[in-house]
């Protein structure tokens, strides 16, 4: 079957859009667990904390594929069917989230002891000493390696495509079994993930030094 140029690039636009898709979930769930993973190595319970390690020690050190895998194709069998989006969001989310709490933790601590004392003699609770002092301070130290890890997680996301999702990658090897070519569609293909991986970076290093200088200014 013929398919015109325009028709070859609206597929891979379709592509292009659930890859992203798949990346904002990852991500923002990756944050979500990196958040509540390192405030509870810090500030949690011994339970919490070594439910957390636990967590934090299967997906660190098991691969990827296999919890993709385990997710898409073996989560079935206990009667928990997930569409294939969701399950790359979930795998690319608990695997990332596993190394942010990792990172979070290291970020609040960090924080100098005099910042958390200073809090203390200003009679702040726990909660406000959490939110209005050290987090964001964590958070600002976290960017840099947030964002590495928001490109992991771009580049992860062509990894759906072996669960039959119709990703950037899917679609640019569906096009290229139609052309008989791999020049073309895996050119498209690498400067694609190239480019976004480029405009991931410049945001966080932008970030980055508006929220350090604002920080230093607060702290002047």
């Amino acid at each position: 079957m013929h398919v015109s140029i325009e028709g070859l690039f609206d597929i891979l636009l379709s592509g292009l859009w659930v890859t992203l898709l798949v990346f904002a979930g990852g991500f923002v769930l990756s944050v979500i667990i990196g958040v509540v993973g390192g405030s509870t190595f810090v500030w949690g319970g011994q339970v919490a904390r070594l439910a957390t390690r636990v967590y934090v020690e299967i997906f660190r050190g098991t691969s990827i594929y296999f919890q993709l895998f385990y997710i898409y194709f073996v989560l079935p069998s206990f009667g928990l069917y997930l569409p294939p989006m969701i399950a790359g969001i979930l795998a690319l989310g608990l695997n990332s989230g596993a190394y942010l709490a990792e990172t979070v933790r290291g970020c609040i601590l960090a924080i100098p002891r005099e910042q958390t004392e200073a809090a203390v003699a200003l009679n702040l609770t726990l909660f406000q000493r959490i939110t209005k002092v050290i987090l964001p301070q964590a958070f600002v130290i976290a960017l840099p390696p947030v964002g590495n890890n928001a490109i992991e997680i771009l580049k992860g996301s062509s990894l759906v495509s072996l669960v039959a999702l119709h990703d950037l990658t899917f679609n640019a090897l569906m096009i290229r079994t139609h052309v008989g070519s791999s020049v073309g569609p895996l050119l498209a293909l690498l400067l694609t993930y190239y480019f976004l991986s480029k405009i991931i970076d410049l945001v966080f290093r932008t970030l980055e030094a508006r929220l350090t200088r604002d920080l230093e200014q607060l702290r002047a």
